[in-house]
């Protein structure tokens, strides 16, 4: 999702690229509830940073605590920063009913998405200008 976000309202400012430490697939709902915003992400897919090959980063986002705790060394100048979302997965599980499972995803959407649209200068306040 939060590569979705990054495309669709900062592609002018952001190149976003997202991979994790292992490969889950691409998760339906989050797709459904990213097409009821109007990002369409169906054709992105699940991959380990590995496929990313030789790029650098200026910054290195990580959304869950797993990434986070586990996420590899980057050189020093990659700026890292954990922003802790819930993971929609896991908070769907316990929902009574779709509906609430699909507000899980929404919740975490919406907040994802406030996030992005602070970008740059969420960023740029944390570590500084890159100038």
């Amino acid at each position: 999702m939060a590569e979705g976000w990054a495309r669709h309202l900062k592609s002018e400012v952001v190149e976003a690229f997202s991979a994790g430490i292992s490969v889950h697939g691409l998760n339906r709902i989050a797709v459904r509830v990213m097409a009821e915003a109007g990002v369409n992400i169906s054709h992105y897919r699940s991959k380990r940073l590995q496929e990313l090959g030789n790029l650098t980063f200026d910054y290195v986002v990580t959304v869950c605590s797993i990434a986070d705790e586990r996420c590899p060394v980057f050189p020093d100048s990659t700026k890292v920063i954990h922003v802790p979302f819930d993971d929609p997965p896991t908070l769907a599980q316990a929902a009574d009913s779709e509906e609430a499972a699909l507000d899980c995803y929404r919740r975490v959407r919406d907040e994802i998405r406030a996030f992005v649209e602070g970008i740059p200068e969420t960023l740029e306040s944390k570590f500084g200008s890159q100038g």
